[in-house]
């Protein structure tokens, strides 16, 4: 508002110095008026433009346009209203702003946070054991619930620098795009990281492993679907309802799935 009155009273001073300096002009013409009188309305017009032409930048900063400010000037009335246009597009997530708020450039709380939700970030808690093999800018599948048949990628942008002592536990941080804007903050995910090449490997569902009393992942292999014999495998991958056998099965082994975990039962029960 100082900028703009000050912008109205300079072009109040131009017309007036422009009206002196015609009035002069006439006057020193027909040698009614000193010359020195003459050079300085020429001097007071000239004075009259640049402050002018100052006073359009000072208030073309807070974003007024040429019209807006030619408006000002030709209706004499200060525009109380001040547009502060955001210097990024996305999506308010924030306000602070409230009648009386008192704004300065680099004083909290900004009165708006404006944030870019076409990239979302993923924090992911991933076991120490497999921190070797993540590293930056690693590929990232995301699926969230809500839109189960739509996958969202990314790439890892921070990794954790400690683990957590309770979860042994390492934070890694991924930038998921989303330009659909179907991400929300707080939404639970479930992600793949690809940590190396596909690579081709025996694999048996899930219910066929059966964890034993003592800690060692066990398969019931048959040949016939009658006699099943209870093998110790060891585990490698889990994927897609699969886990990885890298040892103790041949490919096109049949082992018994459903039903194996009642008959580790049937054995225990046996052998007391």
């Amino acid at each position: 508002m100082q900028a703009e009155s000050t912008l109205i009273a300079a072009a109040g001073v131009l017309e007036l110095t422009s009206k002196n300096l015609t009035r002069q002009y006439n006057l020193y013409k027909q040698s009614a008026a000193a010359q020195i009188a003459y050079e300085q309305a020429i001097s007071d017009q000239q004075t009259a433009e640049a402050n002018l032409k100052a006073a359009r930048d000072g208030v073309r900063i807070f974003g007024k346009t040429d019209a807006e400010i030619d408006k000002m000037v030709s209706d004499r009335k200060i525009d109380s209203s001040l547009v502060v246009p955001s210097p990024i597009a996305g999506r308010i997530t924030a306000r602070n702003a409230a009648p009386g708020l008192f704004v300065q450039p680099g004083n909290p709380p900004a009165p708006y946070i404006v944030t870019d939700i076409s990239t979302m970030w993923m924090l992911a808690n991933v076991i120490e054991s497999d921190i070797p093999n993540f590293h930056l800018g690693q590929e990232v599948r995301v699926r969230v619930t809500a839109y189960p048949d739509h996958v969202f990628e990314g790439k890892i942008s921070t990794i954790g620098s400690s683990v957590d002592p309770n979860t042994h536990r390492v934070l890694i941080r991924s930038e998921i795009k989303d330009p659909e804007h179907l991400l929300f903050q707080g939404m639970y995910a479930s992600f793949v990281i690809r940590t190396g090449d596909p690579v081709r490997s025996t694999a048996v569902p899930l219910n066929g492993v059966v964890r034993e009393g003592d800690g060692t992942m066990t398969v019931w292999v048959t040949t016939d679907g009658r006699k099943f014999v209870k093998r110790t495998v060891q585990l490698g991958l889990q994927r897609d309802g699969f886990n990885q056998i890298l040892d103790g099965l041949t490919p096109g082994e049949l082992i018994a799935t459903d039903g194996a975990i009642f008959l580790s039962n049937m054995l225990d029960l046996a052998s007391r």
